[in-house]
């Protein structure tokens, strides 16, 4: 509850107020606990405690509890994601091929590309921004993207940083920056309350 109560304050503070009015703010905090925890059970358990105050989550075991025991049919969604064994297998030099396929596969809606397999910033300003930019900009959905690696926070506002370099950026209320709402970032790891 308390991470809740703090992306709330912030998303308050930073005039995005209408992520709150829209309820993307239970989307805020994705459940990838799954694979770093010792049994199916302690996922599901875990997961289970996630989706109380978010709603999404790669946690199957979770979702699996919550209709068992608590009758949700469906308590979390997830998106179409890539991992890093699926843009690897590309290749380096196929990397940019492996993002491409990404968006075609997913035409509309979320979905979300791992995109420090390589070079992050390589990604954002040559790939994402540049070769790619006009699929994104022009397809009926947003494209989030994920760094997995990295000194934190710094890696967030770098790769914030690139893409806004790329795509621009609007001011909100407050006089803070948003991407435009084709572009998301996602950071995947090393997060808990004090990050």
């Amino acid at each position: 509850r308390e991470q809740k109560k703090i992306i709330r304050k912030y998303l308050r503070e930073t005039g995005c107020e209408d992520v709150i009015d829209n309820g993307l703010d239970l989307f805020k905090l994705h459940d990838f606990g799954f694979r770093g925890v010792s049994s199916v059970e302690s996922a599901a358990i875990g997961g289970a405690a996630h989706l109380v105050n978010f709603l999404g989550t790669d946690t199957m075991a979770a979702l699996q509890m919550a209709k068992e025991f608590y009758g949700m049919d469906c308590a979390g969604y997830s998106i179409p994601a890539s991992e890093h064994s699926t843009m690897t297998s590309w290749g380096r030099d196929k990397e940019l091929d492996a993002m491409r396929n990404m968006l075609q596969q997913y035409p509309k809606g979320l979905v979300a590309c791992v995109s420090d397999s390589y070079d992050i910033f390589q990604a954002c300003e040559q790939y994402w921004g540049t070769e790619l930019k006009s699929m994104i900009t022009e397809r009926d959905g947003v494209l989030v993207v994920r760094p997995d690696s990295g000194e934190l926070p710094k890696i967030v506002l770098d790769v914030l940083a690139k893409l806004e370099g790329k795509f621009g950026s609007e001011e909100t209320s407050t006089g803070h920056k948003r991407l435009p709402p084709c572009i998301r970032v996602i950071q995947g790891d090393g997060i808990d309350i004090n990050s």
